[in-house]
């Protein structure tokens, strides 16, 4: 009986897997797919059930010809001709650049509200959940009327990229904040106080000391920041015009249009995955290194 139950909940956890993972192993398989092209030369990506023979045609198809590494290219996303390389490459650069942001914010953040009193500190944490729980539809008009009432009041024009690094980095700083707290309360005061015994200034005992006692708190608050900054639509949506990707596979994916082409999704999360991978790696090969350190001090 025992043995069945044990095989019963690795059966379990098999199909929880394959329920979770199978969809995306298919969009990747059809990443590889020949699709139908029309008379006008567009490749109609809406046939996702029929396989038709294997190319790497739709990997080759997302980037088209390059204008030029110049700062107005990078900052609007053009610097391919192809809407869909554009909206790829926009779509990181606000990823990347606000999950850095955001977590330099959210750590410092947290920094300070674990040292404030229980009251204030209660009153902040509440105050910092609010991006975390209003919705997507609410923060997206709020930041859509604020870039308007800005531009009308100071007449000042604020570029797309700007407008969608500012609300990326909004609503990523709480996942950072609530990252980093629980790592900060497990780690010591003391290790704080022994550096500044040690002729550390305050800022030096920071980076050399409490920074990489809480670095995996910042690790995972990054991640969380820059999974939700490639997952984010409906912010996106109200707050610029330029289209990142999210935007534009919503775009193309109404009627009478060609479609989306599966190579994009697969490029999005293979990277997503290495870097979890990695992560992961790291943290275990620490733990077990940890483990080989109190063996190695138990035996002395």
């Amino acid at each position: 009986m025992k043995r069945f139950w044990l095989s019963f909940k690795y059966v379990y956890l098999g199909i929880m897997l394959l329920f979770l993972y199978l969809p995306i192993i298919y969009l990747i398989l059809f990443s590889f797919n020949k699709f139908h092209v029309d008379s006008n030369g567009d490749t109609i990506f809406k046939n996702l059930g029929k396989w038709n023979g294997f190319t790497f045609e739709n990997y080759g198809s997302i980037f088209g010809r390059f204008k030029g590494l110049t700062w107005n290219n990078i900052t609007s996303g053009r610097l391919f001709s192809n809407k869909a390389g554009n909206a790829l490459v926009l779509t990181l650069e606000i990823a990347l650049v606000s999950s850095v942001v955001a977590t330099v914010i959210g750590t410092a953040a947290a920094i300070g509200i674990n040292v404030m009193k229980k009251r204030t500190r209660t009153a902040i944490l509440s105050v910092s959940q609010l991006p975390m729980v209003n919705p997507d539809l609410v923060t997206g008009i709020t930041f859509m009327m604020l870039f308007a009432f800005v531009n009308s009041l100071f007449g000042l024009e604020i570029s797309d990229f700007v407008k969608l690094l500012i609300a990326h980095v909004s609503f990523s700083i709480p996942y950072v904040i609530f990252s980093v707290l629980p790592r900060l309360k497990q780690s010591s005061d003391m290790l704080y106080e022994a550096a500044l015994d040690l002729g550390c200034s305050p800022f030096k005992a920071l980076i050399k000391a409490v920074i990489p006692d809480i670095m995996p708190g910042i690790t995972s608050g990054f991640i969380m920041a820059l999974t939700m900054s490639l997952d984010d639509f409906v912010v996106s949506y109200f707050t610029a015009d330029s289209q990142v990707l999210s935007v534009f596979i919503y775009s193309n994916t109404q009627k009478g249009k060609i479609g989306v082409n599966p190579a994009l999704a697969t490029i999005i999360f293979i990277p997503l995955v290495a870097m979890l991978l990695a992560v992961n790696l790291r943290r275990i090969a620490k733990e077990r290194e940890y483990e080989i350190q109190n063996k190695k001090v138990k035996l002395k």
